[in-house]
């Protein structure tokens, strides 16, 4: 036991007679290693990403509030009304008439 872990400790397993196996799977651990690296930081990239854009979407959203309240008050008729009193328009006092049209045939 002790002996075999001073020959762990040494790296005998990397120069020995069947080291290429050794080599091979060292080789392939470091390669899979190198895929999960970048794997989490394309992860991460993307989780930042998606952050910034619920951000974006929730300044949007209250923007669109705050823009369709302004609009909402503009159109009210008294609004619409007192804007046209500076131009010299106000507000039939008359209601309008239907005109009814019949067609003979």
């Amino acid at each position: 036991m002790k002996k075999s872990f001073y020959n762990l400790l040494k790296g005998r397993f990397l120069v020995s007679d069947d080291a290429f196996k050794n080599w091979r799977f060292i080789i392939f651990l470091s390669f899979l290693a190198l895929i999960m690296i970048a794997s989490s930081h394309s992860v991460d990239t993307k989780v930042h990403k998606i952050a910034q854009l619920n951000n974006k979407v929730k300044e949007l959203k209250s923007e669109y509030v705050d823009l369709r309240i302004k609009v909402t008050d503009i159109k009210m008729e008294s609004k619409i009304s007192k804007a046209m009193e500076n131009r010299g328009l106000k507000p039939s006092e008359t209601p309008p008439q239907i005109i009814k049209i019949t067609s003979k045939e």
